[in-house]
């Protein structure tokens, strides 16, 4: 079976970025919209809107990105593209990783000459969160968080809320 090949979105991301969420790669529901965790049923926007104290899920995209950023965080995917069919971690296939190296020059893009903040990447569940090898070597601290997704249904919201708050404290 031929399948085509996705490509994941661009980082939200400045010079004041302290801690880094990233994901393993985008919903259909979130390619679609181009749009992280645009899938209804997905809880990030609400925990990170309070842990952040921000509305989160209430506002439109712009103003979340623009929230986000104000309180020091970036949003990207461990996965620049891969093959999958559905939505699903388990069904990635061919994933081909984003350029974790690249961090500092796409804040720099942002603001030339500014020092990159970030010091912390905590990943959104577990397939993310393989990706602590790669990035604990460059030097930031590596947080594997309980996934926000629907498909994680053996956490609570409580629970989840808890980690996050635990994770994203500064």
């Amino acid at each position: 079976m031929f399948l085509e090949r996705l490509h994941g979105l661009s980082p939200i991301i400045d010079e004041r970025a302290e801690v880094l969420i990233l994901g393993s790669f985008p919903s259909t529901a979130s390619l679609a919209a181009g749009q992280y965790y645009a899938h209804k049923q997905n809880q990030f926007w609400r925990i990170l809107g309070e842990v952040i104290g921000q509305p989160l899920k209430e506002m439109d995209y712009a103003a979340r990105q623009a929230a986000v950023k104000a309180a020091g965080i970036a949003i990207w995917d461990v996965y620049a593209s891969c093959e999958r069919e559905g939505s699903l971690d388990s069904a990635i296939r061919d994933g081909e990783p984003n350029d974790f190296m690249q961090l500092k020059k796409l804040c720099e893009a942002v603001s030339p000459g500014t020092e990159l903040a970030l010091r912390r990447v905590c990943f959104n569940g577990g397939t993310a969160g393989r990706f602590t090898r790669h990035l604990a070597p460059l030097g930031f601290e590596t947080l594997i968080l309980p996934s926000t997704s629907p498909a994680n249904a053996s956490w609570s919201y409580e629970r989840k809320l808890v980690a996050w708050r635990e994770a994203l404290r500064k």
